[in-house]
């Protein structure tokens, strides 16, 4: 733990903290930082000017992102009959009804993402105690609760990454893998950020990205200026 703890210091002294790094600049420096030991994640926090307390600015929804995630995903669906076999067909790990809401209630949790059509909602919602606290139950708000079963399997299986605006108003996501080129990781980033953009609440006045960082898994963030990056999106 404390050669961790050397390393990281030794890493935030590398950035400057008071600093706004362009969009470029700022994934330079957090490639960086990348560690030998494993293939760290690349994060971001996006403060957004809304506040979750109103429904129309509570921002929830999902983004596929144009590289993934570098992660491999396993995808449950809870679906019957001609969509049960389009779920199989598209690539989904685990499918089936009652069976997996039994095995679920025992214990197994081997999944990292659940869809489910909504004629199977009922049963989901038996295990909802289970799913909900981990991030892990269907929401027709994500776009996990349908039945267009092929299409969902196949953008979770290639990188979609849901979202949800947390009580600071703030949106955390990984965007990708540190081995990943800076272009794409890039491309990522701004995909994620067109999406928010287009989220935008009505209701919201004035500047509406407030602030945004990056961060590799075990290191420190740097602060990214949103003026570069809304130069990029143009």
């Amino acid at each position: 733990m404390a050669k961790r703890g050397k390393r990281y210091e030794k890493l935030r002294e590398s950035v400057d903290s008071t600093v706004k790094y362009a969009l470029t600049e700022a994934l330079t420096k957090v490639k960086s930082m990348s560690s030998a030991k494993f293939d760290e994640s690349l994060d971001t926090a996006i403060r957004l000017n809304v506040n979750p307390k109103y429904a129309d600015q509570m921002i929830r929804s999902a983004v596929v992102l144009p590289h993934g995630t570098g992660k491999t995903v396993r995808v449950l669906v809870f679906a019957k009959g001609e969509k049960e076999t389009e779920a199989k067909e598209a690539g989904a790990d685990f499918v089936g009804g009652e069976d997996l809401v039994e095995k679920i209630k025992g214990g197994w949790l081997d999944f990292d993402k659940v869809i489910a059509t909504p004629d199977m909602m009922a049963q989901v919602g038996k295990i909802g105690k289970i799913l909900g606290p981990r991030g892990l139950m269907p929401n027709p708000k994500v776009g996990s609760v349908t039945f267009d079963i092929g299409k969902t399997v196949g953008e979770m299986k290639a990188g979609r990454v849901e979202f949800r605006v947390d009580k600071a108003g703030i949106i955390h996501s990984s965007i990708g893998r540190l081995s990943f080129s800076e272009d794409k990781l890039k491309e990522n980033f701004l995909e994620l950020v067109n999406m928010l953009i287009k989220l935008r609440p009505a209701s919201v006045k004035g500047t509406y990205l407030l602030g945004i960082a990056l961060s590799p898994t075990m290191g420190p963030s740097v602060r990214v200026d949103v003026a570069s990056v809304q130069e990029d999106l143009q």
